[in-house]
């Protein structure tokens, strides 16, 4: 195998296979190959699986079908991600039929954390803080009303159950406006993952982004990590793979929405 190759096996094999860890709040089930977790407050509602153990037609619909039930009966929506290496290739139609809808299609970026530890400071004027008071987390949720034009629903409420869980939130600020922020998941194996990144246009370019991922890859090494690993946007892609990081697949989020009267 090649070394993107070795890296996507490893990520099918020690991330994809492993239950969701429970923050307050949440609850994780298995049905059948994957699991199913619903999220306190209605965040944090996905699936996950390393792969659906060869259901195909009638049997996929039927396990689809339970997954929107039992969030429907919630009133909540959920995510299911489809992975561009995965089987079988009608999965994504078959998700369309059931009332899902496709967002932006990501790429899964891999690279080794001791490498990624090693890169720029914060620019002049920024610092970067660990943060898990929730007047703190707030100011994340003001961030992505600057960085995306949109506040994310029940964003504080996720991260503080984030928190609880041991993620660690990395805010970066200029004085005291927050102009980036992301937050890092300590996961199975070998892998810990990156979250976030929202950074406020006027801050775009200047290297706070490559910052907060070289502070996350420190603790990742200190935490024993040898991996990280992102699921990312094409305006994080490029910075993330001049950094040292390879692409490995793609990744497609569908998410499922309750209709709305």
């Amino acid at each position: 195998m090649t070394e993107d190759e070795e890296l996507l096996h490893a990520f099918d094999s020690e991330v994809r296979t492993v239950s969701p860890d429970e923050s307050a709040g949440s609850t994780v089930e298995r049905d059948g190959p994957l699991f199913r977790r619903a999220g306190a407050g209605g965040n944090g509602n996905f699936v996950l699986y390393p792969h659906l153990g060869g259901l195909r037609g009638e049997e996929l619909r039927a396990l689809i079908a339970r997954q929107v039930a039992f969030f429907a009966e919630r009133g909540q929506e959920f995510e299911w991600k489809t992975y561009g290496h995965d089987a079988p290739p009608e999965l994504p139609q078959l998700l369309l039929e059931a009332g899902f809808a496709a967002q932006e299609p990501e790429t899964v970026v891999i690279g080794r954390a001791a490498p990624l530890a090693a890169t720029p400071r914060p620019p002049e004027g920024v610092r970067l803080r660990e943060v898990k008071e929730r007047a703190d987390l707030e100011k994340i949720d003001e961030l992505n009303l600057a960085a995306f034009g949109e506040k994310f629903p029940g964003m504080v409420d996720y991260l503080v159950g984030e928190v609880e869980t041991g993620t660690l939130v990395v805010l970066a600020e200029a004085g005291d406006q927050a102009v980036c922020s992301g937050w890092l998941r300590f996961g199975p194996g070998r892998f810990a993952s990156l979250w976030g990144g929202g950074t406020r246009p006027e801050w775009r370019g200047k290297g706070v982004y490559k910052a907060l991922v070289a502070h996350r890859a420190q603790a990742a090494l200190a935490r024993g990590y040898e991996f990280l690993q992102v699921d990312c946007t094409e305006d994080s892609r490029p910075i993330l793979e001049r950094l040292g990081m390879s692409s490995v697949t793609t990744t497609t989020p569908y998410i499922w929405k309750p209709p709305t009267e």
